[in-house]
């Protein structure tokens, strides 16, 4: 058997987490399975959850197997789950398909590009069930493919959840970041008004020069009266939320709230009867939610996780939406990367510094054959 290698993240009872890069045997994959030697996988948020289990980057050392960072108070209380285990990092990626199982569907898949959302992609090498792999169309390349999962399908699942609940129009926040734009160009293909919602003057003009119509800025005085026209505009009703902490998601429910009292009905102290429904996906704020009652009684927040939302669609739904993203997985589902890291590269300090940031233009790409 051939060595592959791969990043480990380990949460210790001391609250600390520990990286590094460990070797292992490459196995040989089943009837039903693929060996995949993996190009390219991103740094999402989700992975950063992952890597870095909630430990500030600003608490990192160097270690004699890799890096060490230090927990905050009473953080390792949410993380029993996975004390002292050795955790494979990284969501999703793209690689060529070396070996197969003697299945027919494996043997189909030999030698092609492919893509998965099978954890453990920061590796050299992963095995992969077949019916998991999303075959990507002839001349795709790896690096192209590196982000099918995570970011198209959760856009496409926000237009869907749109549609499901009886919505028209929708609301995304933290608006300019690589799923943001995904979402900008699906609204503009599939006729949807969508409202915009950045924090810096350069991000508002990036979602115009792409299209995009309602963009407002949340560092802008003025930016209540903003997202209320621009809300009573699109009769937007829902919202994604990628922020979570803070005040936001008060801000966009008493937005929905002006923009539907609007109308002029009978007033009500109860507030309209419209129902405004707001979804927290991300957590660039790890603060407390704030919500201030003031957007009346018809009104849900709630969690919305991808996973949880392909299950409840259904494979064949699901099936459709990876079918859409590997058809236009250059145009309306391209991402943009700024860095590109090896896995040695992802244990360099000032690297971490830079893709641990998360910011609009930073997305990190992990290519484990360098």
């Amino acid at each position: 058997m051939s060595k592959g290698k791969r990043l480990i993240s380990t949460v210790t009872s001391e609250s600390t987490v520990h990286l590094g890069i460990e070797e292992f045997e490459v196995p040989n994959p089943g009837p039903d399975e693929v060996l995949v030697a993996v190009e390219a996988s991103p740094i999402n948020p989700s992975d950063l959850g992952l890597l870095l289990a909630g430990a500030n980057a600003s608490t990192v050392s160097k270690s004699e197997t890799g890096l060490v960072l230090s927990l905050p108070d009473g953080a390792i209380d949410g993380l029993t789950g996975r004390l002292d285990r050795r955790m494979p990092v990284g969501n999703e990626g793209a690689g060529i398909v070396i070996d197969a199982g003697n299945g027919e569907e494996a043997q189909a898949l030999r030698g092609q590009v492919i893509a998965a959302l099978a954890g453990g992609m920061y590796a050299t090498h992963r095995i992969v069930k077949a019916r998991d792999c999303l075959v990507l169309e002839e001349g795709t390349k790896a690096l192209d493919a590196a982000s099918c999962f995570v970011n198209p399908l959760t856009a496409l699942g926000m237009t869907e959840t749109m549609g499901l609940e009886g919505h028209s129009a929708l609301i995304h926040t933290a608006a300019a970041s690589n799923l943001g734009q995904m979402l900008n160009r699906i609204c503009i293909d599939d006729g949807i008004a969508l409202v915009n919602i950045v924090r810096r003057e350069e991000h508002v003009e990036l979602l115009r020069s792409q299209g995009a119509t309602h963009v407002t800025n949340s560092s802008s005085p003025d930016f209540r009266s903003d997202l209320v026209d621009a809300i009573t505009t699109t009769g937007a009703t829902i919202g994604f939320d990628a922020v979570g902490g803070g005040d936001l998601t008060t801000e966009v429910l008493h937005a929905m709230e002006v923009a539907a009292s609007s109308s002029g009905d009978e007033y009500s102290r109860y507030g309209s009867t419209t129902h405004k429904q707001l979804y927290i996906y991300g957590g660039l704020d790890r603060g407390p939610t704030l919500l201030r009652r003031n957007y009346g009684m018809a009104w849900g927040v709630a969690g919305w996780l991808l996973p949880n939302f392909l299950v409840k669609i259904g494979p064949e739904r699901s099936t459709e939406l990876r079918r859409r993203v590997a058809a236009e997985l250059t145009t309306t589902f391209a991402s943009s990367y700024s860095h590109t890291l090896s896995l040695e590269s992802v244990l360099d300090i000032d690297r971490m510094n830079e893709y641990s940031q998360m910011s609009t233009q930073g997305k990190s790409l992990v290519c484990p054959q360098l």
